[in-house]
């Protein structure tokens, strides 16, 4: 590499564009891979280098700044230094093949004609050899959610302890997966598979790259992260396969802190009851089109504060009965100046599954589970990472620095699985991780994926995008329960109820009117794909190039964290004013809904038909018990409609659309109710931490808690329910799901021409989890970033795909080429032939 003009390794395309790389070595390799990521991704790989260092507001504006600003108070580049600093020290081989890569990336960027580099004026900066771990690190490091410790906290300080558990689901700051391994005994082919995808905010160039690494020590094809080397969570060697989900493991603490000037500095009180020095200097942020802005960085005995300081919050609001409030934040990382990159080429070199469980021993973060599978017939399940061993409160709440008991005392050894009846499933639900964790998504995908591989003995890898597109909506039930009672009268000795469905009753009795969607077919399936135009004046109108619009600070590498400013940031629309439809909503619609089934009490009582999703359901002690107002006839339609849905969340269903606004019809009012007015005003603390905070975003996450509960703060469900009912009822959309449900990817520059982003099958308790923020925003931010199938028979049987294209350049034809596949739940062939591939150049 050293020598000018030598070549180091070569680059080839398959018909996708994506890069299959060769060279004579592993450090070769890394080179050649970090030159084709520049090639193919340099405008992200800038502002993934802009945002681990805390620099991105000089040039995305104002917008960026509160990113900027908490990456610089949680000193991410100084970590990042730190555990470059160890890995040289402690696996040189390693480092070596980082500092390879980062050479790689240079050389292109120097020559790199990314179009928005024109628009911004912006000359690619050199990377560093920990630049790779700082962009690790920043894509992470809000991937386990610690905020959420925040909204307990505050929550609890509202409501009481008993409202934690009421909100405790998968909320709008974690990311998931799915993964699933079907062993041998299972399969067609006697050779196991392996299939998932991730759950991230979806990114435009995406957050994944497929690529294929081959020297004579390995060849590897998988998705690797833009900016770090080798291939980290999906990989297929040819004799081993491997995929992760995230464990949602706790292992990230605030503390509260107490803190005092002196005329040296900083000091805080530590749990031996002593006062001691805190590091403590001062960074200058620079934002375009604005004024620097200085930063105060201090750091305890615990960790950098990333919350108030010596004289309290921010802008100066305090807290009444307290000492300035100040939070610090302890990370794994930080503490032991390890990412776990010494992970990475152990897992490149992989035979066997000893080999991946090796490998993974040295993973730090996040925490995964691991899924692994060879060709000798051995699976792998188990956790990844690095988890502190300390004080359940650790996990639960913020506490405080200066009191014995919540120090780190080790680390837990990772739980290990097995597979049972020849498979394994994780989708972020209690599993092995279970004790290493608070909360966890609810179990629906996962119980669903479990029904669906239950369904026959023998799978093949061909068989699995099936399940990758599964629409089913379990956590509907509650919901639908509470609509099937409805304004119907109680069962007593003198009042028998309303009468029984009749013999036969099928989903042909509420079929609806072309009318009422909209459309001119009589099933709740419209051909073709939805409409590139959101309805004017509907609740997600405008709103599909506002996440991510022009400057905006990003998702945090995927992180989960919601830009400001995008619809999924905090509500900011009056919960108490219904939320607008679509044109053609009229009362005319409604009342020709009602007419589709009669517009007969009898025909909408709400008895619900045998085997419909909602029979043999139950709810909380007021709803639903039948009584309570009648409803009006477009109402009591609707109702009579959505108990005969068949919860399947599909981008042409219209049912799905209605029965989406009435869940978002509900939240809003369950967010505005008296009993919540003193959640809906979250504590002044940074606005990176807003998303975690926002109320309305947590209702719609919890409905199906809040629904279920015994009993809610005493707020009358039922009669919640029936007015989002009548509110619909009233204006009903007039569309298909995937006319609101649309595409929203985040771009650090908004594209000088929208795109026509699509329409989506999906929700977020789907397999297929495509996620809305109901009450809130109909748009999709985060998807399947990537779907994979790993054939171990086989590799050449193996298939995958990404939400848009392998290049990150818009016009180039592989930028969004994958796109259709991907909504189609189609997937590209992994090519392993290279008389297949195209060969670009040598490097």
């Amino acid at each position: 590499m050293g020598n000018e003009g030598a070549v180091v390794g070569e680059i080839f395309r398959d018909p996708w564009g994506i890069p299959h790389l060769r060279a004579d070595d592993a450090n070769g390799l890394a080179h050649v891979q970090g030159r084709v990521t520049a090639l193919d991704r340099a405008w992200q790989l800038e502002v993934e280098r802009h945002r681990a260092q805390g620099t991105s507001a000089s040039f995305l504006g104002p917008e960026a700044l509160p990113w900027d600003r908490f990456v610089r108070r949680a000193r991410l580049s100084d970590t990042a230094r730190r555990c470059w600093d160890e890995l040289e020290r402690t696996d040189p081989g390693t480092a070596e093949w980082v500092r390879a890569y980062v050479t790689g990336v240079n050389e292109a960027l120097r020559s790199a004609d990314a179009p928005e580099f024109t628009r911004t004026g912006l000359v690619p900066g050199r990377w560093e050899p920990w630049t790779p771990l700082a962009v690790w690190l920043s894509t992470h490091i809000l991937f386990t959610g610690f905020p959420a410790k925040l909204w307990r906290e505050h929550i609890t300080s509202r409501l009481g302890a008993d409202a934690v558990g009421l909100f405790a689901a998968d909320g709008p700051g974690t990311a998931g997966s799915n993964g699933w391994l079907v062993a041998g005994d299972r399969t067609v082919t006697g050779h196991a598979v392996i299939a998932g995808d991730p759950h991230r905010f979806i990114e435009d160039p995406g957050v994944y790259q497929q690529i294929r690494l081959s020297c004579p020590e390995f060849d590897v094809v998988g998705l690797a992260v833009p900016g770090v080397p080798g291939i980290a969570h999906f990989g297929h060697t040819g004799s081993v396969a491997w995929a992760i989900t995230n464990a949602m493991a706790d292992y990230q603490d605030l503390y509260r802190e107490r803190l005092r000037r002196t005329g040296a500095g900083v000091e805080a009180l530590g749990p031996d009851g002593t006062w001691r020095r805190a590091a403590r200097h001062t960074e200058t942020i620079e934002v375009a089109g604005e004024e620097p802005v200085e930063v105060e960085v201090v750091e305890t005995d615990r960790g950098p504060v990333v919350i108030g300081g010596p004289e309290g919050l921010d802008d100066g609001v305090p807290e009444p009965g307290g000492p300035p409030p100040a939070v610090a934040l302890r990370y794994p990382p930080r503490v032991t100046g390890d990412l776990g990159f010494g992970a990475l080429l152990p897992l490149l070199r992989a035979r066997r599954v000893a080999d991946v469980d090796r490998a993974v021993d040295r993973w730090a973060e996040p925490v995964n589970v691991i899924m692994a599978a060879d060709t000798e017939g051995g699976t792998l399940h188990r956790v990844a990472g690095r988890v502190p061993v300390r004080s359940a409160a650790n996990g639960t709440r913020l506490v405080p620095a200066w009191e014995p008991g919540y120090e780190w005392r080790g680390w837990h050894e990772p739980p290990r699985a097995g597979l049972a009846d020849g498979v394994a499933v994780m989708a972020n639900q209690r599993g092995p991780a279970s004790p290493l964790g608070v909360e966890f998504a609810p179990p629906h995908r996962a119980d669903r994926i479990t029904e669906l591989l239950s369904r026959r003995h023998r799978w093949s890898a061909a068989d699995m995008p099936a399940i990758h597109m599964d629409t089913h909506l379990a956590s509907a039930t509650p919901l639908l329960t509470h609509l099937t009672t409805l304004g119907v009268p109680p069962t007593t000795p003198g009042n028998p109820g309303t009468p029984a469905p009749r013999p036969g009753a099928t989903r042909d009795a509420v079929a609806e009117p072309a009318a009422a969607v909209g459309g001119a077919v009589s099933s709740d399936r419209v051909g073709g794909r939805a409409p590139g135009v959101v309805p004017e004046g509907s609740s997600s109108a405008g709103s599909t190039a506002a996440v991510g619009g022009a400057g905006s600070s990003g998702p945090a590498g995927g992180s989960g964290v919601v830009p400001e400013g995008s619809p999924l940031a905090g509500s900011t629309a009056d919960p108490d004013v219904p939320a607008p439809n679509g044109p053609g909503a009229t009362r005319d619609a409604a009342a020709e809904l009602a007419a589709a089934v009669g517009g007969q009490p009898a025909d909408c009582s709400g008895v619900v038909p045998e085997g419909s999703p909602s029979a043999g359901s139950t709810a909380g002690a007021d709803g639903p018990v039948p009584g309570g107002p009648a409803l009006s006839e477009p109402a009591a339609a609707l109702r009579a409609r959505l108990a005969g849905w068949d919860r399947r969340m599909d981008a042409g269903s219209a049912d799905a659309a209605l029965f989406a606004a009435v869940r978002g019809a509900v939240v809003r009012r369950l967010a505005a109710h008296p009993a919540f007015a003193g959640a809906a005003v979250p504590p002044p603390y940074p606005e990176i931490f807003r998303p975690w905070l926002a109320l309305v975003p947590r209702v719609g996450h919890a409905l199906e808690h809040l629904l279920s509960a015994e009993e809610l703060f005493g707020i009358d469900r039922r009669e919640v329910v029936r007015e989002a009912l009548e509110e619909v009822a009233a204006r009903p959309p007039a569309g298909t799901w995937g006319d609101t449900h649309r595409l929203a990817p985040w771009r650090a520059l908004p594209p000088t021409t929208p795109y026509d982003e699509p329409g989506l099958s999906g929700d977020h308790d789907c397999v297929l989890c495509t996620s809305p923020v109901p009450g809130l925003t109909d748009l999709a931010a985060r998807g399947p970033a990537a779907r994979y199938v790993w054939d171990l028979a086989r590799r050449e049987d193996s298939r995958w795909v990404v939400p848009l294209g392998a290049s990150g350049v818009p016009g180039s034809p592989h930028h969004r080429d994958q796109q259709p596949l991907w909504l189609a739940g189609d997937l590209v062939p992994v090519v392993t032939d290279w008389a297949q591939l195209t060969k670009e150049t040598d490097v």
